[in-house]
């Protein structure tokens, strides 16, 4: 029992690290199961993700580079690392919503390999919030309270993903990795792996900075969430389901909330 456990385990994080990011990880399962596994432990990525980037940007104001470059050197090491992938579906699903059309046509707009006005638009703005934001949090100066803020938002945008995987969010196609993770995951599951990754987060804010901390986690978290929710329901609405493109604009969606979250209020 121990045994297929852990299978299951590594089965899962397999798929997550397989698919989410570039990291030298081989994917063995394509089967539902391991879909499933690999939701639930989508917001474990963000947490290294997330890591990695508010460590990259801790080095670089160590080194001297300031909060304009280590803010930069931070967005870049999540987009480095997942090749692009969700920022290229962020373009995608803009060009395919922007253009008007019915959902059959919105979806071939999304198939194509060119970016069109409205993801470059989408892209720019985006990209330019992020890095705002971080470079407020940096300079800020509390460089803990910056790097809880990175590795939160990066969390954040891998639980929404787990929470448009639950069961009555249809796939738009039925091909893609929108089809092998759509309604995978019950809705209580996946409701229940968001508010866990919440309450870590809050607790480790709180741990780190006080009660006040972990309370403007918890709502920069709930910020994030929601915004990819309110944006999930627009896609669904229009396309008809989600695609892979849609799970890429969902994740810098809920990053993006959560960043400029973190820096509303008092520090």
């Amino acid at each position: 029992m121990a045994s297929s456990g852990s299978a299951g385990l590594r089965a899962a994080l397999r798929f997550a690290f397989g698919t989410l990011t570039v990291l030298p990880v081989r994917v063995h399962r394509w089967d539902r199961g391991a879909a499933r596994g690999g939701m639930l432990a989508a917001p474990v990525v963000g947490l290294v993700l997330g890591g990695l980037a508010a460590g990259a940007g801790v080095l670089l104001l160590l080194a001297g580079g300031g909060a304009g470059v280590a803010a930069v050197g931070t967005v870049a090491v999540p987009a480095v690392l997942t090749r692009g992938l969700h920022l290229d579906g962020l373009a995608d699903t803009a060009d395919g919503l922007g253009s008007g059309r019915p959902a059959a046509g919105a979806l071939a707009v999304m198939r194509r390999s060119d970016i069109g006005p409205f993801g470059v638009i989408t892209l720019l703005l985006v990209l330019l919030g992020q890095i705002a934001a971080v470079y407020e949090l940096y300079d800020d100066g509390s460089r803990a309270r910056a790097a809880l803020a990175v590795t939160a938002a990066a969390v954040a945008a891998r639980a929404a993903l787990a929470l448009a995987a639950r069961t009555g969010v249809p796939p738009a196609r039925p091909e893609g990795l929108g089809a092998a993770v759509a309604g995978v995951l019950s809705a209580r599951t996946a409701v229940a792996c968001a508010a866990l990754a919440t309450a870590v987060l809050a607790a480790a804010a709180g741990l780190l900075a006080g009660p006040y901390a972990a309370l403007h986690t918890a709502l920069a978290v709930a910020a994030a969430l929601a915004a990819a929710e309110l944006l999930r329901l627009h896609c669904v609405r229009r396309l008809g389901g989600v695609t892979g493109d849609v799970f890429g604009a969902l994740a810098e969606t809920a990053a993006t909330a959560a960043l400029l979250a973190a820096v509303l209020g008092p520090a």
